[in-house]
């Protein structure tokens, strides 16, 4: 799909939303597993499915809803995925910019990124929240490869601010005041949908990162390439295979999550409403 993509065709998504909502968002948030709860804190909702919006892609994860959702939250113009696109599912690396090329022709300046993540760092525990600074990707493969849109960003793009650094900052100030742990780590990348081996989390830890999943990378690069200001934050779902002696098979996510979700959504909400 992605190679027969033009700059016509982002154009023509993001028309589509424009022609549903009426005004440009100012923040737009991607939801991952377990975050959708905070949906229910957006006022004034429109909401219309991923497959009526010309040149997006559906969702095949049968735990994400599959809708956009824009709408007020905290005063702020937002819009809200929920629910995401990943590699596992059959998509390329570089079909999975789409949405968030699409969010930067619609005019979004700023981007939230939220996913569920599992813990390599013994001092995390499920139930935390985890602010990424950085992130390790040695998957081969970008959402960037192939011949550059320059309407929508550089062929080459640096990534030294990748995870911006104001709106960390803003996000650990709202920690302050949040009801649930928050930390700040490096979020590892690994394309699933298989968890972790044992051996792969070893090596993750030697490697520095705190907590391993399945998304958010692509998305933020994409966010890079077109110098969108970006937020990333991990709920932590899970300890990591050989973090604790147990069986790790995504069970426990939603449990977890569902546990979670007042806290974190509440944590979100500060952070927009700070922004």
């Amino acid at each position: 799909m992605r190679g027969g993509y033009t700059y016509e065709s982002y154009c023509t998504a993001a028309e589509y939303i424009r022609e549903r909502i009426g005004w440009t968002p100012e923040i737009a948030i991607i939801l991952g597993t377990g975050c959708a709860p905070f949906t229910e804190r957006i006022e004034d909702p429109v909401v219309f499915g991923y497959a009526d919006i010309p040149n997006f892609l559906v969702t095949t994860n049968t735990s994400h809803a599959g809708t956009m959702i824009a709408g007020t939250v905290a005063g702020k113009r937002v819009i809200c995925m929920n629910g995401r696109f990943h590699y596992y599912e059959g998509y390329s690396m570089e079909e999975l910019n789409i949405p968030v090329h699409v969010m930067h022709v619609l005019g979004v300046q700023t981007l939230i990124l939220t996913n569920a993540a599992g813990a390599v760092n013994p001092a995390y525990a499920p139930g935390d929240a985890m602010i990424i600074k950085d992130h390790i990707k040695l998957h081969l493969g970008s959402p960037l490869r192939g011949p550059n849109i320059a309407e929508l960003g550089p062929r080459f793009f640096g990534v030294s601010d990748l995870y911006t650094k104001v709106l960390r900052d803003l996000a650990r100030t709202c920690a302050g005041t949040a009801s649930l742990m928050v930390h700040e780590g490096v979020y590892m990348f690994f394309p699933g949908p298989q968890f972790e081996t044992a051996a792969e989390i070893r090596a993750a830890a030697i490697l520095g990162a705190d907590a391993v999943g399945m998304s958010t990378v692509t998305e933020a690069l994409t966010a890079a390439h077109c110098s969108m200001r970006l937020l990333a934050i991990s709920l932590i779902t899970n300890m990591c295979t050989g973090v604790i002696d147990e069986p790790v098979d995504g069970s426990e996510v939603e449990g977890v999550a569902a546990k979670a979700a007042d806290a974190f959504s509440s944590f979100l909400y500060s952070i927009v409403k700070t922004i």
